[in-house]
């Protein structure tokens, strides 16, 4: 089979060879305007607070080593089959004429080491034998076996189906009973739904139809346009060939990544928040950045060189302002909330800082493990401190020339990560490592921090780890370290759109979710106290939900709204997309039978949610 995890992708993608070429002036600050532009058909409802899009996952290589893939148990006695769990895709109720792939599981500790999985499926045509060994999977390396589109249902009849497991050499044996639903009953747009292709001036954009992204073409079209010629002209280079695009109409991890061409989540409800220009312009940076060529790519550099040239991550946004806030706390400050709370203390002493700060060598060696939102940050803001103090030239030419030093005897350093590093700043900026971080640091402690910077940044952090949070409990499948990412392209020649199409939709999967959007939407107006407030419920209901508690959505009085806001419109027979909570009144943003958007106003009497006449 033609194909190359997605997963790895995102960490294992080869720089495109290209003649190195050094980019030759400053880049002034990316316009807020162009990136922050979002397709008309979603500005219009929504008026000032547009569906959020979500920021882009993984886009290079690591260079830097991985950390120690986790050990499995010493060999002994085999596992029993309680101790693998198995999981199937697409997500959700499985249809006669799926294609169904298969996770299998080990708990933690049991020893899957040169073992492997076999499974008896049912078909048409009888019993089938398929078989995984067990191996590493995803950013995370999650042991597991992996049988991808193993199960062909089309020809089954509906109802019950029995899958037989057993562990090889020596393992026993198992079942799972797993209920396949008629295929009349399968949900839209799939039915009519197939990928279709667009052309645009930069790119070759792929699609499925029947989602937001068929709806609203012509205006994406435009975006890729604009944000493929602002980075050509940064990058000082041509689209010799054009980008390739895919919207997928799925959250998946953070909601972008890159790895043969560019992936962005595009869909209405979309719970990982961030702007869609923002997050294209950065990806589009990585396209034409590989092209360019280098030597040595780290993680590190590569990510805030992204940063940089967009003017933020998730938004545009002040890079080292915002990197301040993560320094540990100075003398006598007073913390960020209590100076909103107070405004008077403002002026008495420093705002605190978040003490959040992940020093260099720790990001050289181990960006994407590191704190997603912090290590991206000060990526950027390292660029920016860089092109700064010794102009786009000594930069340009310090980044496209770190080479792979062989190790020595008197080496100072514990990874060739930092060796190569700081020998490139020795050599091109007359700083090893370390007095380049203490010059780094103290051009941070030189920027003014303001209470709102500093809670913007916290809250930044807070959002998308509850969102991660939310990932692990509720929508597995799309959580960064293991996210079922199978291959774009091989979807694409074979037909197949129900692996992302389909997603948990449980009330209490669209309750949190449209607490999530509402969430980024005040993230990105920066209404923090909102945020705060919303943050505070969605971890209240998840706790209760870990807990295996009953009502979690009781926990708290804004996610009691939230349930019975969805509740009510789902009785009605809507899909809720967004929903904005005033008081006793609310308005959401609803579809029904495809993909165009509805405003309903609803109104509460006493504890009941119903809508407005």
């Amino acid at each position: 089979m033609r194909r190359l995890t997605s997963l790895l992708l995102l960490l294992l993608i080869a720089c495109k060879a290209a003649s190195p070429t050094t980019l030759a002036q400053p880049t002034p600050p990316v316009s807020p305007a162009l990136l922050a532009t979002e397709t008309s058909s979603q500005i219009k409802p929504f008026e000032q607070t547009p569906t959020v899009f979500a920021p882009r996952e993984y886009s290079t290589a690591p260079s830097t080593p991985l950390p120690a893939l986790p050990e499995s148990a010493p060999t002994g006695t085999p596992p029993s089959p309680s101790q693998f769990q198995v999981r199937l895709h697409p997500d959700g109720p499985l249809y006669v004429g799926d294609l169904v792939s298969l996770e299998v599981i080990p708990d933690p500790g049991v020893d899957w080491d040169n073992r492997g999985i076999r499974v008896q499926i049912p078909s048409a045509e009888g019993l089938r034998t398929e078989q995984s060994d067990f191996g590493y999977y995803g950013i995370g390396s999650r042991p597991q076996a992996t049988l991808e589109w193993a199960w062909d249902t089309a020809g089954l009849p509906a109802g019950e189906h029995t899958l037989t497991f057993s562990l090889q050499p020596d393992g026993d044996t198992w079942s799972e009973t797993v209920q396949l639903l008629p295929q009349a009953a399968v949900p839209f747009p799939e039915p009519q739904a197939h990928w279709a292709k667009a052309e645009s001036d930069c790119c070759l954009v792929y699609y499925i139809t029947g989602t937001p992204a068929e709806r609203d073409l012509p205006a994406l079209l435009d975006l890729l346009d604009a944000q493929a010629e602002d980075v050509s002209q940064r990058l000082e280079t041509s689209l010799e060939e054009p980008l390739q695009i895919t919207f997928l109409p799925r959250v998946l991890g953070h909601g972008g990544f890159a790895g043969n061409g560019i992936s962005v989540s595009y869909l209405d409800r979309n719970y990982a928040g961030g702007s869609l220009g923002v997050v294209l312009h950065h990806e589009m940076v990585h396209e034409l950045d590989f092209r360019l060529g280098a030597d040595m790519r780290y993680s590190m550099f590569t990510e805030g060189f992204a940063v940089y040239l967009t003017g933020g991550h998730f938004k545009i946004e002040p890079l080292m302002p915002r990197a301040a806030a993560l320094l540990p706390p100075a003398p006598g400050c007073i913390p960020a909330s209590q100076q909103l709370a107070e405004p008077n203390s403002a002026a008495s002493a420093p705002t605190c800082g978040l003490d959040h700060y992940i020093p260099i060598p720790t990001l050289l060696d181990n960006f994407y493990f590191s704190q997603h939102e912090i290590g991206y940050l000060e990526a950027g803001a390292l660029i920016e401190y860089m092109v700064k103090t010794w102009g786009w030239q000594a930069f340009s030419e310090f980044y496209r020339n770190i080479h792979a030093l062989p190790e020595s005897d008197e080496d100072q350093f514990e990874n060739p990560a930092e060796r190569e590093v700081s020998a490139a700043l020795l050599e091109n900026f007359g700083l090893p490592l370390d007095q380049f971080e203490k010059r780094f640091l103290k051009a941070l402690q030189a920027e003014t921090l303001t209470p709102e910077l500093a809670e913007d940044v916290r809250l930044t952090v807070a959002y998308y780890d509850s969102m991660r949070r939310y990932q692990q409990v509720l929508d597995p499948s799309a959580y960064f370290l293991y996210a079922w990412l199978p291959d774009s392209e091989e979807m694409q020649e074979r037909g197949i759109v129900a692996d992302l199409l389909r997603r948990p939709v449980q009330p209490q999967n669209l309750a949190l979710e449209t607490m999530l959007v509402t969430a980024g939407a005040d993230l990105q107006d920066g209404n923090l106290l909102e945020l705060d407030r919303t943050l505070q419920a969605v971890n209240a209901v998840l706790s209760v939900i870990e807990a295996n508690q009953a009502q979690p959505f009781s926990v708290h009085p804004l996610a009691v709204d939230y349930w019975a806001l969805v509740q009510a419109l789902l009785s009605q027979g809507y899909q809720p997309q967004r929903i904005e909570l005033h008081g006793d009144q609310a308005r959401a943003w609803v579809s029904k039978s495809g993909v165009e958007l509805t405003v309903l106003a609803l109104v509460r009497d006493q504890q009941t949610w119903a809508l407005a006449e």
